[in-house]
């Protein structure tokens, strides 16, 4: 299996409201380091598994909108509890549908909320519509 991986981040602001998440029910920011790894079983006829450039471009696109943003304000958000695995899924669907166009292996979207906490979401391309 090939693998290549781009990365960026954002920062935002959330709350959590459920009594489950304790402190974090309230107004809180976060940074999430975004990795998004691109795999498949075969190269392309230029030998990579998708062009660097691309997959920076692509990303960067889909987590501009969340950046510097109360997540909690942004429509798709509204009454969604804005977990690290669920802005994992949510980033996931938003690549592949840009991606798709010429790349159909696997995507994996994995946040860092810190150094020793992260989550992830993995799904091939195709399956998305």
């Amino acid at each position: 299996m090939f693998e290549l991986t781009v990365t960026d981040h954002i920062m935002i602001a959330h709350s959590l409201r459920d009594p489950f998440f304790g402190p974090a029910q309230n107004l809180h920011g976060a940074t999430f380091v975004v990795h998004a790894t691109f795999s498949s079983e075969t190269l392309n006829p230029q030998q990579v598994v998708l062009d660097i450039g691309a997959g920076i471009d692509m990303l960067k696109e889909v987590l501009s909108p969340l950046n510097y943003q109360n997540l909690d304000d942004l429509p798709p958000f509204k009454g969604k509890l804005t977990t690290t695995e669920f802005l994992a899924a949510y980033i996931h669907q938003e690549l592949a549908q840009r991606i798709r166009p010429v790349f159909l292996g696997n995507l994996k979207i994995t946040l860092e909320e810190s150094p020793v906490a992260r989550a992830s979401y993995t799904a091939p391309v195709s399956a998305i519509r």
